[in-house]
């Protein structure tokens, strides 16, 4: 479930999509909530949720909140620039730089998440949490916290 878009080349992927029921007086108020990840597989990478009634508005809303945010990581080679330890409310997030034929050791959300960012090889662990909508944002912060590596 991914697709190209023409002006800017970049690549969405909806990570989860979750179906939210809420008890009311007149019985079940059912709402969608999708993650979706946005990127340019040169650096640039967004996260977004966007919930509605159906799914596809619910994916639409996440995708312009994604683009809306769009933060650049830097990247060395086309691995992370240095080992980070990340904590994000329940998450521990560990991202290592990998050498050049790796490719992608990492679980979960995080594997998508480096990919539409671009990096092609690392390896990582998710430690403590379950929660795919806390491990990609503490993926995503982890992210931002990267120092540019000197040459």
């Amino acid at each position: 479930m991914h697709e190209v878009n023409e002006e800017k080349k970049l690549e969405e992927r909806v990570l989860l999509i979750r179906r939210v029921s809420k008890k009311t007086t007149g019985g079940n108020y059912i709402t969608f909530s999708a993650l979706v990840v946005v990127g340019d597989r040169k650096g640039s990478l967004g996260l977004g949720v966007g919930r509605s009634q159906e799914v596809p508005p619910a994916i639409k809303k996440a995708i312009s909140y994604a683009r809306k945010h769009m933060t650049t990581i830097p990247m060395h080679k086309s691995t992370l620039p240095h080992e980070i330890l990340f904590k994000y409310k329940a998450a521990k997030i560990l991202l290592k730089p990998a050498p050049e034929g790796t490719g992608l050791k990492v679980g979960s959300v995080v594997r998508p998440l480096l990919e539409v960012a671009g990096v092609k090889n690392a390896s990582g662990k998710i430690i403590g949490s379950r929660n795919q909508v806390i491990n990609s944002y503490a993926v995503l912060m982890a992210l931002k916290k990267l120092k540019a590596r000197k040459k």
